[in-house]
């Protein structure tokens, strides 16, 4: 599944390059590393065991393609992953804890809106984007699920610093999350811990980072003024 997630996103990605080609606006492909910070999540089972879990923090990389329209609005298709871990506390008479491994996938599509200033090579952006999250557990319990597929969305605030018309970075602050993407049978079997859950919780992933921008098709930028 996994393997198959990164070459769709990939072939999509590329398909896309090839398709701008033949038109004159810019378009960018972003090449992003960032880290994500640990979230806290809870939930209850159909027999009123109490459960809560960190998802752990850590390195999230990740790529995207942007085509720039009027030079203040950017449509991106972006892929993110992170390996991670999900350390889970059963409470009830007797405390449990189990550990899992998860891969943590988002396939968003979005919009980035740049604000213009005097130096073009600055450019602050806004951006929201939705789509899908995709988690792998690498470890399920008996009878447990390996794979969930959940609506996702995200929203980031940054800036481009651009070092010339086809070369930059791009810093920024970001959360991507996924709507109740933690319950049901991902983290649960069948093996006495619960048959379902009366709640479901949305992870939260609050990111600092940033990617390197390769730029084409950009107009030449005057910076003797």
């Amino acid at each position: 599944m996994k393997t198959f997630t990164l070459k769709f996103v990939l072939t999509i990605l590329f398909l896309s390059l090839i398709q701008s080609i033949s038109f004159a606006q810019p378009y960018k492909i972003n090449l992003y590393n960032s880290y994500v910070f640990d979230d806290g999540i809870e939930f209850v089972t159909d027999n009123n065991r109490y459960i809560n879990g960190t998802m752990n923090g850590g390195y999230q990389w990740g790529i995207g393609f942007e085509y720039i329209l009027q030079n203040s609005v950017g449509i991106e298709l972006m892929y993110n992953r992170q390996n991670t871990n999900f350390p889970i506390t059963y409470s009830s008479t007797i405390d449990t804890t189990r550990s899992f491994d998860v891969d943590v996938n988002y396939i968003l599509l979005g919009s980035n809106k740049y604000i213009p200033l005097q130096n073009k090579m600055i450019k602050p952006f806004g951006g929201v984007a939705i789509g899908l999250a995709i988690l792998n557990n690498q470890n399920p319990l008996p009878g447990g699920e390996s794979s969930s597929t959940k609506f996702a969305w995200s929203a980031r605030l940054g800036s481009d610093f651009m070092f010339s018309p086809s070369v930059g970075i791009r810093i920024q602050g970001q959360v991507q999350s996924a709507v109740q993407d933690v319950g049901g049978g991902l983290y649960l079997g069948t093996g006495g811990v619960s048959t379902g859950v009366n709640t479901e919780s949305s992870m939260y992933q609050f990111g600092l980072g940033g990617s390197l921008i390769i730029q084409f098709g950009a107009p030449k930028t005057n910076r003797s003024r």
